[in-house]
């Protein structure tokens, strides 16, 4: 629903008249919508901003994760059996931890890893703890112990972290519940991280083709916003549940933990993709003499219908994806269809052009020290 309602505007305003079954005028759509964005950039700059940032806020409370057979339709027989499972035994028997026992160089290898055993049973949020087996040389154990808690909550991930800050004898907590708590750690924290490199590298490469420091970090500000944005609306239905049954999705959970790697993956080289392509033709408008201004329509005028159907394209490939049965299949259609459309029609066509026409002369200003540094393509 979202995305046709975006479309259907958005093929208005861009596409070939002939979609319209009517004459062309003189003046394409793309130059008459960015002479609106020019005649009030102030506006149309804080609305939009605004309303990404609306967006993004859900992002605020992403919890990231694996989701398993609980997700699932329940006409399928792995739900069925994940409830019977949860309904029969607790909902933390589909997610048990598998703890280990390094009991190598005690007094008492057995008497060691009962005690470990013991103390975690009386955790708060462990249900049950099995009676630890050993391994022929007797020098390891391992036993399960079961959360009170489904796999996916944020009361099990606090248990795991607890069990293992309050660690006064060598054991491990492992199983694919912790390990996938782990990963989606390492995502979170390394993510940061991710976004620096990708954004710093194309902040050079862009200050290198467009000899400008301000456009280049509009660039990157923009794709920012488009990509929370997408966060944002994923976290909304997928964990929230908000019009998830608009797309089918039986059961909300945690946000797949690679899906921000990937979405920021692909949504970077499609959006700076667009970028490249309207503002290399506004660049070279205003290097053949056009006042800054007046560049800004020029390049439109040439450049955003070819954006635009290439958004849609794109726009509409991913959508297909949230027609699909998996819950990660709809998460990554919806998630990259919604930054596709977020970027080019939103940041690409909207907040560059009036980004630009604020800046005016100043958005192609480059300090001498750095024009004379910096190679020229």
């Amino acid at each position: 629903m979202l995305i046709a309602l975006t479309l259907v505007p958005a093929l208005l305003a861009f596409c070939p008249n002939a979609v319209l079954a009517r004459r062309r005028p003189k003046s394409s759509n793309g130059a008459r919508w960015v002479g609106f964005v020019l005649r009030r950039p102030v506006l149309v700059l804080l609305a939009s901003v605004m309303g990404l940032a609306v967006l993004a806020l859900p992002v605020l409370g992403l919890q990231l994760g694996m989701p398993g057979d609980e997700s699932k339709s329940t006409e399928t027989t792995e739900r069925r059996a994940y409830d019977a499972l949860a309904n029969g035994f607790g909902p933390g028997f589909n997610g048990p931890l598998t703890i280990v026992v390094d009991a190598k160089g005690t007094p008492d290898p057995r008497a060691a890893a009962q005690s470990v055993a013991t103390k975690i049973a009386g955790t708060p949020g462990v249900a049950t703890v099995s009676p630890p087996r050993f391994n022929p040389a007797g020098d390891t154990a391992l036993f399960t112990a079961i959360p009170a808690t489904a796999p996916t909550s944020e009361a099990t991930k606090d248990l795991v972290r607890r069990i293992r800050a309050d660690r006064t004898s060598t054991f491990m907590v492992s199983g694919t519940t912790a390990v996938n708590i782990d990963v989606a750690q390492k995502v979170l924290d390394r993510l940061a991280v991710y976004l620096a490199l990708v954004l710093g590298l194309a902040f050079l490469l862009l200050l290198v083709i467009f000899r400008s420091l301000l456009v280049p970090l509009k660039a990157v500000a923009g794709f920012l916003l488009s990509v929370f944005a997408s966060l944002g609306v994923v976290v909304a239905v997928f964990q929230w549940g908000w019009g998830a049954e608009l797309i089918g999705l039986h059961q909300t959970g945690p946000i797949i933990s690679m899906m921000p790697i990937v979405l920021v993956g692909i949504i970077f080289g499609l959006a700076m993709d667009y970028e490249v392509f309207l503002v290399a033709r506004v660049r070279e408008a205003h290097t053949r003499g056009e006042p800054a201004r007046q560049a800004v329509v020029t390049g439109f005028r040439h450049s955003s219908r070819v954006v635009a159907a290439a958004a849609l394209i794109m726009i509409a490939v991913f959508a297909g994806f949230v027609g699909g049965d998996l819950p990660m299949i709809k998460m990554i259609g919806l998630s990259l269809a919604a930054a596709v459309l977020f970027d080019a029609f939103v940041v690409r066509m909207t907040i560059v052009p009036a980004v630009l026409a604020l800046l005016g002369e100043r958005a192609w200003s480059l300090p001498r020290w750095l024009d004379r540094a910096s190679s020229r393509v």
